[in-house]
């Protein structure tokens, strides 16, 4: 089967050349838009191309507003603050994701609380959430959540939406409102993927997206905070140095941060997004194609939850072992095809070693045996143009 799959692979991309994991591509307006910036003269943070992108960008996931952030991580730092996350607080999130997620909660001092996935998600576990929350936590009379153990204040909660396939976001919303928690959605990896119709990123009190060189489209380096038009209003503050408007001083009213997207960055977006939509067909089609050379295989396919569409940022299969994994990692990179196995578990890096942590059993059984397969969109050619 291993030969089989990387047979595949090859056939799909049409190439005997290295493969990537997943690489960007610029088939649409990139250039002229960049041009654009470039005669403009307006290529850092103030632009026609930075506002466009907002506007298209809520435009498409439907939220109010849309705030353009130097990268991802800067957009869930903001999005921790608008939510009043602070020093001693502690956020929940799961330990099967990446850095970044943990990294933002960090960066307000606060500390994560690691709890299960779902294995048919990838995301954070609503049955894990209130189980953690019924053996560890109390609310107070004014509402708050607390850790039993230190009665240290559990500000937030924040699941991300692995590979592009939505957590579950029903029963998240529900456990959130019940233990008085603030949803906050990473959705870096999940443009364009959508629960219920809705798209991911919106059903939290903020959301954030990633558009690094290997997202589904890419500015670069960029991120944005989706958010109603109140936490929109803030975050476009604290993201421009909180800098109050003056038509000559230079005022600033409260600790801001310098996380603008620049015009030229925006540009590559405003392309990209055009392109959106036909990039997301054909990662389905690829993801149904994978799923149709697996089938029968050792090799479990993961599929989109029931009642989501997802974007398939990354094609994922579970191994039946880690031995089995470890296999289809080395020869499929032994012949020059990327694959990646999934993060190692946040619980266990050393700078957050110490959080606390529920049962984390499915994120351990998921990272012995998940391996990420190419998932690029494939470059237009003469003959399929």
């Amino acid at each position: 089967m291993l030969q089989s799959l990387i047979d595949f692979v090859r056939d799909h991309y049409r190439t005997n050349d290295f493969i990537p994991l997943h690489a960007p591509i610029f088939g649409g307006n990139e250039k002229t838009y960049v041009a654009e910036t470039i005669d403009s003269t307006f290529v850092s943070s103030v632009g026609a191309f930075v506002d466009r992108f907002e506007q298209d960008m809520a435009s498409y996931t439907g939220s109010p507003r849309a705030v353009a952030t130097v990268n991802g991580t800067a957009a869930l730092h903001v999005a921790l603050r608008l939510v009043d996350v602070g020093p001693g607080d502690y956020v929940i999130t799961q330990p099967l994701t990446f850095v970044a997620t943990c990294n933002a909660i960090s960066y307000c001092g606060a500390v994560p609380i690691f709890v299960d996935v779902d294995r048919h998600t990838l995301g954070l576990s609503p049955a894990a959430l209130a189980d953690w929350l019924e053996a560890n936590a109390y609310r107070d009379d004014h509402g708050y959540c607390h850790r039993r153990e230190d009665n240290g204040v559990i500000r937030a909660c924040l699941p991300m939406h692995t590979f592009g396939h939505p957590a579950d976001l029903d029963g998240l919303v529900r456990i959130c409102h019940e233990w008085g928690l603030t949803l906050v959605e990473d959705a870096a990896e999940s443009l364009g993927s959508t629960y219920h119709d809705r798209h991911t990123g919106t059903f939290g009190a903020l959301g954030t997206l990633s558009f690094n060189g290997n997202k589904v489209i890419t500015t670069g380096g960029g991120g944005m905070i989706l958010a109603n038009q109140v936490l929109g209003e803030r975050a476009k503050h604290l993201t421009t140095t909180a800098k109050q408007p003056h038509a000559f001083e230079y005022a600033h009213d409260e600790l801001g941060y310098n996380y603008r997207l620049p015009n030229l960055n925006a540009a590559l977006g405003c392309a990209q997004l055009e392109q959106l939509d036909a990039y997301l067909a054909e990662k389905r089609k690829l993801a149904a194609d994978y799923a149709a050379c697996l089938s029968g295989s050792d090799f479990t396919f993961f599929t989109e939850p029931e009642g989501c569409s997802s974007n398939y940022w990354l094609n994922a299969v579970v191994c039946a072992d880690q031995a089995q994994r470890d296999e289809l990692l080395q020869a499929t990179n032994q012949q020059g095809i990327m694959t990646r196995p999934i993060w190692q578990l946040m619980n266990c890096l050393p700078m957050y070693a110490a959080a606390p942590a529920g049962d984390l059993n499915n994120a351990m059984w998921l990272e012995a045996r998940v391996v990420n397969l190419p998932s690029s969109v494939r470059a237009k050619t003469k003959e399929s143009s």
